[in-house]
């Protein structure tokens, strides 16, 4: 008898065949995110979970499962929708997909910065209604991104792949993290270690590249922004909480940075009404990782660890409390 597994949303068709392959499994059948009561309906009986970000995964949701409940296999890097110390009491498993997304999701940062540095968003609506009638020299003019200084926040894996690309462009590079990289690491991209403070001093653009923690939690603020320069842009593709969107939109009102491109949002899939009015922010819906390729990828990683949780009866490969295992 295949385990069952519970799929919270259809992934693409190359993961799906694995997970139809290798386990009875159950999937949503809307295109939209559960309710929460056909969440906790849903995962009752089951093995294994596969979620998505979206997908509130605490104490109640584990008992609704029942002790059968073996595994909860994060469809995402990120795992702050998880709680993974009522994971570990019940003795359940929780995993992500770590590594498979990096360079997609760096190309979206990198896309997002050179959207809103240039213009190209409302220069392409203006082209598109048909408004242009030639080349003029203060037509939708923008700042050049060669040789400005990027300040990357968090020097992981996402971080430093946004640090090759910018390497590309000839940028000054500056990060802050908890601790500096490996001297090697930094010698690879050019990268400078240096405070808080001074990252948002001298940077021309933000990235954030940060998970959400307590610690990370509006680590961009209204000091924050005021820090910054008034031509400076912040660009952020990590999780919308690590920014407060109000003060991100007083701080733009008044013109004490630039602008914005932002691919989460702090309370999703709600947007402040007041980014979506403003020429100088760019706004995608939470898809930085939205290749084909890469989301596949990610799903044949969330099922490795289904397989090997479930079928193998071993410690999964991407394991976040491998306590469960001790």
């Amino acid at each position: 008898m295949k385990p069952k597994v519970f799929l919270t949303r259809r992934l693409p068709d190359g993961a799906m065949r694995v997970l139809e392959e290798k386990f009875d499994l159950t999937c949503n059948p809307h295109d939209r995110v559960l309710t929460r009561q056909e969440l906790l309906e849903g995962v009752r009986g089951m093995d294994g979970i596969l979620p998505l970000l979206t997908d509130r995964i605490d104490a109640e949701l584990l008992e609704a499962a029942g002790p059968q409940l073996k595994i909860v296999a994060n469809y995402a890097v990120g795992y702050n929708n998880i709680d993974l110390a009522a994971c570990t009491a019940r003795g359940v498993a929780a995993t992500n997909t770590p590594g498979v997304l990096t360079d997609t999701t760096a190309d979206l940062a990198m896309a997002l910065l050179l959207a809103v540095a240039r213009r190209l968003i409302p220069a392409e609506a203006f082209a598109r209604a048909g408004r242009y009638q030639g080349w003029a020299p203060l037509l939708f003019v923008g700042s050049d991104v060669h040789h400005k200084t990027l300040g990357i926040m968090g020097f992981g894996r996402i971080g430093f792949a946004m640090a090759q690309r910018a390497t590309g462009f000839q940028m000054r590079i500056l990060y802050h993290d908890s601790k500096p990289a490996d001297p090697e690491r930094e010698r690879m991209v050019g990268a400078t270690f240096v405070d808080k403070q001074t990252l948002l001093a001298e940077s021309d653009f933000v990235s954030l590249h940060v998970p959400l923690t307590p610690e990370t939690r509006h680590l961009i603020g209204e000091a924050e922004l005021k820090a910054m320069k008034p031509t400076a842009y912040l660009i952020n593709t990590s999780r919308g909480e690590v920014v407060d969107e109000k003060a991100l939109v007083r701080a733009l009102k008044a013109g004490e940075i630039a602008g914005a491109g932002l691919d989460v949002f702090e309370n999703e899939p709600e947007i402040e009404p007041e980014l979506k009015e403003m020429e100088n922010v760019v706004l995608l819906p939470h898809i930085a990782s939205a290749s084909i390729e890469t989301r596949t990828k990610m799903g044949l990683v969330a099922a490795d660890n289904l397989i090997a949780r479930l079928i193998e009866g071993r410690m999964p490969p991407n394991c976040l409390n491998p306590e469960v295992f001790s």
